[in-house]
C-alpha cells in the first residue's frame, strides 16, 4: 500500500511541475517582419516615409509608428494624439489599431505614435493602408500609404 501511495504522490508532483512550467513558458506567437516601412501622403501636412514596428502577445498586437511625413507644428505633449492605423487584412478586409500613447513631440520633430493596439489571429496578414491622427482633439491629419510595406506585410 505504501508503494502505491508513493507512486501516486510522485506522479502528482510531476504533473504539478509540468503544469507550472507550461504556465510560465513564453507564448510561441510571433510576427514577421517586426519592422516595416511605407511611404505616405498626408496632404497639406506633407509626405514621406514611415517606420512601423509590430509586436505580438497571443491575440494582442501593437504597432508603433514614426514618420518623417508629418512634422509637429508646435510642441505636442505625451498622450495628445489619438491615432487610428488602418491595415488591409488577409487581402479582403481591414482592421484597425488605435491608441493615444504618443510620446512628447517637440516642434519640428517627426511625428511618433504608439503603441497602437489591435487584435490578431494566427495567420493574419496585415499591411498598412492609412493613418488618421487627431491632435488636441481638433487637428486632423489623414495619411494614405503610397507604397507597399517593405519588406512585406506583417504576418502574425
Amino acid at each position: 500500500m505504501r508503494r502505491i501511495t508513493l507512486g501516486i504522490s510522485t506522479a502528482l508532483g510531476a504533473a504539478a511541475l509540468a503544469t507550472g512550467a507550461l504556465a510560465l513558458a513564453p507564448t510561441a506567437s510571433a510576427v514577421d517582419p517586426t519592422t516595416a516601412t511605407i511611404t505616405a501622403d498626408c496632404g497639406s501636412f506633407g509626405s514621406g516615409s514611415a517606420t512601423l514596428v509590430a509586436t505580438q502577445d497571443g491575440t494582442s498586437a501593437t504597432i508603433t509608428l514614426s514618420s518623417s511625413a508629418v512634422k509637429a507644428p508646435l510642441d505636442v505633449p505625451a498622450g495628445a494624439v489619438q491615432s487610428t492605423l488602418t491595415l488591409s487584412k488577409n487581402g479582403s478586409g481591414t482592421t484597425t489599431f488605435t491608441g493615444s500613447s504618443n510620446p512628447a513631440i517637440p516642434t519640428g520633430s517627426d511625428v511618433s505614435t504608439g503603441p497602437l493596439t489591435g487584435t490578431v489571429a494566427a495567420g493574419d496578414v496585415l499591411e498598412a493602408t492609412s493613418l488618421k491622427l487627431v491632435v488636441f482633439g481638433f487637428i486632423t491629419v489623414d495619411c494614405t500609404a503610397t507604397s507597399a510595406q517593405s519588406p512585406g506585410p506583417f504576418t502574425f
